[in-house]
């Protein structure tokens, strides 16, 4: 039996009626549709208020389809498809897309017929399914809810919760080319609703090599028609709906990502611990292990979502200090910092333009490359269909060399063997200020003194210019001449920039410069062979299995002074991504449990060689050496802690 009714996030029967899918002129007062929520078998959708096409049906040949409010739930089968097996086909459906149900097939609209071809009735799944021609072949496969009274078929879109409240906004795509916030709501804690449109209404080619692929934005890029907030309140009150879409993103779309909403990132995408420095916005959970580990930032809502959500593909982040590394880390995710300059962030929110750089949280390698493709454009070399030479000169900065030291020790140690025993090479330690020393610029200072300031001056001095102080002028403008809230974080930071010259900031800019020099000469120069590209590779650990938990209270904002293995990337600009290479079991003060936490590394290859890093993964995951992370509450999949066992009402029951 199907079981279709409107879902409680209509509210009222008032409120669904004047949402339906009719659009009409300022004339009428400005009406139009917010799309409408059903509930089909006790599954949550969001009919989409833009048609994708219409048919010509006789409402008497669909007496049988359950509708709601003049709409009743169909399938269409077009091209090949239509000429194979049906029921077979419609299996593989339901099997793969989570989207599609077979309440839909009561009525299947069916491309291919000719002229003669008539309505018949077939038994499908065991159930009675009516067959009807369809001539339009612009109409996409897969399941629709029919306007009985205008013939339009409308795509949907299947609810979830976003109970990691990773999400700023669920969207979906309009037919101007621009966004609209999706008007859906289910029942969830304190959670958004956020809406995904079947995989069957899109085909990979060529050109579309993202086709169908669900995309997370971080809450910095700017989308058409999308208010954004950088994480704070007032910049979203105050600035109106950006007016286009960046070219990093459009390339996306162009490749055919489908964007599905924006996410949380920690203020003005500076570094910001869950509990202790999250104020205008909740931080979202970490899924794995005991669920109140520290989500790591920027990028948090990134990590979180594509930890959290098997129905999302991947997010796009940014990283600029580790914004990108650190929540794939503790996450266990792949993640990319890029070589920087590998695509334009305009129409970006900026951090340090001389340091930003787009880059990607995702669990398929495959997902990975065709992205880095379709973001980097040229700047980017696939090796997906290539054999690398791999450099066989590994080195390891700071990495355990005692596998017996601890559970995640052993990880570290056992990978970086396996990663020389597969590229036929030898893991050597890097002691980084040694050779700074030994042949580094004469007369320069040691490496952590003379980089020590580099990163917050960067970083400080060009977000106060770039985004402070045309925040803060159209703030008072707006407001009588007050000042906006801003989160301790960013305040203590740009704190410090105002203290600092004009000549220490050029001082900054010249250590950059003299750092990057000599690491691309010294430590990691590229190749001619673009097989090979990197002379070698550098690891050093992204996360050990360790705890930080997120109800723990820490102290005052900082200044992020010093130099560490995670900077190294940032001043030379070298390609630097994360690989998740298992996890460890860790006791939780929480649960009174020992909980599973994820163990990555980093790995460093020559500047513009991020291709090379893409083709490892997965000729590593191919090789058996890693593994592709799940989404769950482990890297292996299984349930969020959160989201475990049993419901009040079973219990009760």
């Amino acid at each position: 039996m199907v079981a279709l009714r409107p879902s409680l996030s209509a509210r009222s029967l008032g409120t669904a009626v004047l949402s339906l899918l009719y659009s009409f002129s300022a004339a009428s007062a400005g009406l139009a549709s917010g799309g409408l929520s059903v509930t089909l078998n006790d599954v949550p959708y969001y009919i989409s208020p833009f048609p994708s096409g219409s048919v010509s049906v006789h409402k008497n040949s669909l007496k049988g389809v359950p509708a709601v409010f003049g709409f009743k739930p169909v399938t269409v089968i077009q091209g090949a498809a239509a000429q194979g097996d049906i029921q077979a086909l419609l299996a593989k459906w339901d099997e793969s897309d989570d989207v599609f149900q077979p309440a839909f097939t009561r009525a299947i609209f069916l491309a291919g017929c000719k002229g003669s071809c008539k309505p018949k009735t077939q038994t499908i799944s065991g159930a009675s399914s009516e067959i009807l021609p369809l001539s339009a072949t612009t109409i996409p496969s897969g399941p629709y809810f029919l306007e009985t009274d205008t013939g339009s078929l409308y795509p949907v879109y299947r609810l979830y919760e976003d109970f990691a409240g990773a999400f700023m906004q669920a969207l979906i795509h309009t037919p101007d080319g621009k966004f609209q916030p999706m008007s859906a709501q289910i029942a969830g804690s304190a959670a958004l609703t956020v809406g995904v449109p079947s995989r069957l209404y899109f085909t990979k080619t060529a050109a579309k090599p993202l086709a169908g692929v669900r995309l997370g934005v971080k809450d910095i890029y700017r989308l058409a028609g999308v208010k954004g907030s950088n994480g704070n309140r007032a910049w979203y009150d105050l600035y109106p709906a950006a007016t286009y879409t960046g070219p990093a993103i459009q390339r996306l779309i162009d490749a055919g990502a489908v964007v599905v909403g924006t996410q949380k990132t920690s203020q003005f995408a500076n570094g910001e611990g869950a509990t202790a420095d999250w104020v205008d916005y909740h931080s979202p959970f970490n899924p794995r292990g005991d669920g109140y580990q520290d989500p790591a930032s920027s990028s948090a809502g990134a990590g979180s979502s594509v930890g959290s959500y098997e129905w999302l593909d991947i997010a796009l982040g940014s990283d600029t200090g580790g914004s990108i590394r650190g929540p794939a880390g503790v996450q266990g995710l792949f993640g990319n910092r890029p070589s920087h300059g590998m695509v334009s962030l305009d129409n970006v929110m900026p951090l340090s333009p001389t340091l930003d750089t787009a880059g990607f949280l995702v669990r398929d390698t495959a997902i990975w490359d065709a992205a880095n493709a379709a973001l980097y454009g040229s700047n980017y070399t696939s090796l997906a269909s290539s054999k690398p030479k791999y450099p066989k000169t590994i080195r390891t900065i700071n990495f355990p060399t005692n596998p017996g030291t601890s559970a995640a020790s052993k990880l570290l140690v056992n990978f970086a063997n396996s990663l020389a025993a597969f590229v036929g090479g030898t893991v050597t330690p890097l002691n980084l200020a040694t050779e700074w020393t030994a042949t580094g610029p004469k007369g320069a200072p040691a490496l952590a003194q003379y980089l020590n300031t580099t990163y917050p001056v960067l970083i400080t001095k060009e977000q106060i210019q770039l985004v402070r102080e045309p925040f803060y002028r159209d703030y008072a403008a707006a407001h009588d001449g007050r000042r906006p809230f801003v989160n301790p974080v960013p305040l203590a930071r740009w704190g410090y920039g105002d203290t600092v010259s004009a000549s220490q900031l050029q001082d900054q800019y010249d250590a950059k410069a003299s750092f990057m020099k000599w690491f691309n000469k010294e430590i990691l120069p590229p190749v001619a062979d673009p097989k090979q590209c990197s002379s070698g590779l550098v690891l050093y650990v992204g996360s050990n299995g360790g705890q930080n938990p997120r109800n723990l209270y820490g102290g005052g904002p900082g200044v992020p002074f010093g130099f560490s293995s995670g900077r190294i990337s940032v001043l030379a600009e070298v390609p630097d991504s994360v690989f998740p290479i298992g996890e460890v079991l860790s006791r939780s003060a929480i649960t009174a449990h020992d909980e599973a936490l994820p163990v990555a590394v980093d790995i460093m290859a020559a500047k513009g060689c991020d291709g090379l890093l893409v083709k490892l993964a997965q000729d590593l995951v191919k090789a058996g050496i890693i593994a592709e992370p799940k989404a769950g509450g482990s890297i292996k999949g299984g349930a969020i802690l959160m989201r475990r066992g049993l419901g009040l009402a079973d219990v009760w029951n």
